[in-house]
């Protein structure tokens, strides 16, 4: 059967796949950040850790959806996926991998599990979901990984709760589970920290709650799920609602996990970056 060994959170910041894209890695604005991913990506080479597929929650930033669609849970279904054009071309990454037939064994499940997830036989994939894969794979002429995109909706009100989307994780995995192909599948929640990128506040950062939300992840993720989304707007900015996409990651696994790695820092472009990496054997 297959089994979720691992899950994983990490900010999505667009200016991290730039700096990566264009070669800044390196420079010191960025090594900070970069150093903070080292120890996973030696980890997840190792062969226990590698996954064949990563189940991987972003949110689309307009450019599959728009405001004449706005679906609150979609799936990706199809066999590939293309970068995006966010307005400044496509990025200069490989082309995603889909899973198809596992992305289609989830939907059957969840769906008849309570969540009508909408299907997505073709979508471009921004930043969301490519700069976790750069974070993790650096700059592979091909991505080692299979991809089931999660797209959910952080941008038009309503939002769907912490406690909803963390028992859309729980969905998730049982879907996986009952799968019948020996196979070692990661989730990763991506999004926040952090930010926010208009108004009075923009610029807002409030590390005690990030850090506050990265300790309590391991332990307590049941707990953070009943956070309401005007707690994450007040303390984390309005985009810091992206938080509740992490919870995705953390209700697919077990009650209690075991913390492997855990790295924040303080700014990169004018969000926090967050990461955590939960082993769920």
């Amino acid at each position: 059967m297959a089994k979720i060994t691992a899950g994983i959170g990490s900010s999505h910041v667009a200016l991290m796949g730039r700096a990566i894209d264009m070669g800044m890695a390196e420079e010191p604005y960025w090594k900070p950040i970069f150093d903070g991913y080292k120890w996973t990506r030696d980890w997840i080479k190792e062969e226990d850790n590698k996954p064949d597929v990563v189940i991987l929650v972003y949110n689309d930033h307009m450019t599959t959806f728009d405001l004449k669609v706005v679906p609150t849970f979609s799936i990706g279904t199809g066999p590939y996926f293309n970068p995006a054009d966010e307005g400044y071309g496509p990025r200069p990454v490989p082309v995603v991998e889909g899973a198809p037939d596992l992305a289609w064994h989830i939907t059957n499940c969840v769906v008849n599990d309570g969540f009508d997830l909408t299907i997505c036989n073709e979508m471009d994939v921004d930043h969301g979901l490519t700069v976790p894969l750069s974070a993790m794979f650096n700059q592979p002429a091909k991505w080692p990984v299979k991809v089931i995109p999660i797209a959910v909706n952080v941008i038009v009100h309503p939002i769907p709760t912490g406690r909803r989307c963390y028992n859309l994780g729980k969905a998730i995995a049982r879907a996986v589970e009952s799968y019948d192909k020996d196979i070692n599948v990661q989730i990763w929640g991506t999004g926040g920290m952090s930010h926010q990128l208009q108004g009075a506040r923009a610029g807002l950062i409030n590390s005690k709650w990030d850090n506050m939300f990265l300790d309590r992840l391991a332990e307590d993720g049941d707990a953070l799920a009943d956070i309401p989304h005007e707690e994450y707007v007040r303390q984390i900015g309005s985009e810091g609602i992206e938080m509740v996409m992490w919870l995705v990651m953390r209700g697919a696994l077990k009650d209690k996990t075991r913390e492997l790695h855990k790295f924040y820092h303080v700014p990169c472009s004018n969000s926090s970056v967050g990461h955590i990496v939960l082993d769920n054997r």
